[in-house]
């Protein structure tokens, strides 16, 4: 079809696609080219990429490396407003224009294989670069008496001390409102309820996510949480989806059911470990030819066409799934 496209419009700027790259930690674990060279891959193929706070790359350096990609940033709170609010503006002087907050994630859910292995980077000084970088942090941490180069690991424990460790509250949202100037995006709404809160609260976006399914076992598929939460707020914000990508046709699925735009994680991730920042580009290719070419097969010119008409949810015994 040669009007084909899959353009869209998210928070009042245009987007060549709607992919995004959803934010993961510590991708340095994975790769020497690391968040910087995520970031760079995905200014190239214009698609937005999301920093997290859990990053082994500073805000400054992703900044750099993306240009004039486009660019969003994913807070974890942090206990001390002169650091959050540091944050922030690092975030806002450097570029990111989305302001994406984790609800999910306020501890750390239970994870077996991560205890059998002691997975906790964060506690040996790997991701913690935001942190490290941030100027309001280090005078802090200096002015106690450390010095962060000095003493890594000590560094690291008052950081992750900073990070999350109890349940948020709509006037902490509200805090947030008053001090970005820009789309804030509540990331982590699974119920029609908080849905309906967040636009009260001034939020501009959600992301439908369970967080890939780390937090809490058996918790409901995002999918299936999608449809409920666009029929109640989907008309007076934007609302997206994260949680399970791995192809083109899920992305349709997900922008037949509702959504604005698609965030990936995991994929992206297994294709910077194998092959860094040539892997993960190599991986967002094939996703959004997949999605260009399922698209076309399907008689879609445009994101516009996929609607829920093209979706039929067929039932099996004991199963459920969608098909398009």
């Amino acid at each position: 079809m040669d009007k084909q496209s899959i353009s869209v419009n998210l928070f009042g700027l245009g987007y060549k696609t709607p992919l995004i790259v959803g934010p993961v930690g510590v991708q340095g674990l994975f790769h020497n080219d690391k968040e910087t060279g995520v970031a760079e891959v995905c200014a190239e193929l214009e698609v937005p990429y999301t920093l997290s706070t859990a990053s082994s790359s500073s805000i400054e350096d992703v900044a750099a490396a993306s240009k004039s990609g486009p660019r969003w940033f994913q807070l974890y709170w942090v206990h001390d407003k002169d650091i959050l609010l540091s944050l922030l503006k690092r975030a806002k002087e450097n570029g990111f224009t989305v302001l994406v907050v984790s609800l999910d994630t306020w501890t750390l859910g239970w994870r077996p294989t991560d205890l059998d292995q002691g997975y906790f980077p964060f506690y040996w000084g790997i991701g913690n670069e935001v942190g490290f970088t941030d100027p309001v942090f280090r005078a802090k941490y200096e002015k106690a008496g450390g010095r962060i180069e000095e003493d890594i690991i000590g560094a690291a424990k008052a950081w992750v001390a900073e990070l999350d460790d109890q349940p948020h509250t709509w006037e902490q949202v509200e805090f947030l409102r008053r001090h970005w100037e820009g789309p804030i995006v509540l990331k982590g709404i699974q119920h029609v309820g908080d849905a309906r809160r967040a636009l009260e609260t001034g939020c501009e976006g959600l992301i439908v996510s369970n967080h890939g399914g780390r937090q809490v076992d058996g918790a409901i598929g995002s999918l299936d949480a999608l449809p409920e939460i666009v029929d109640a707020v989907g008309d007076k914000m934007t609302v997206m989806f994260d949680s399970g990508v791995r192809t083109g046709a899920d992305v349709m699925k997900a922008l037949c059911l509702g959504a604005k735009a698609v965030l990936i994680g995991r994929p992206v991730i297994y294709g910077l470990a194998i092959g860094g920042k040539k892997g993960a580009k190599s991986v967002i290719e094939g996703i959004l030819a997949d999605l260009w070419q399922g698209m076309g097969l399907a008689g879609m010119e445009t994101v516009a066409d996929c609607s829920r008409d093209c979706m039929r949810r067929i039932k099996y015994p004991g199963d459920l799934k969608s098909m398009l």
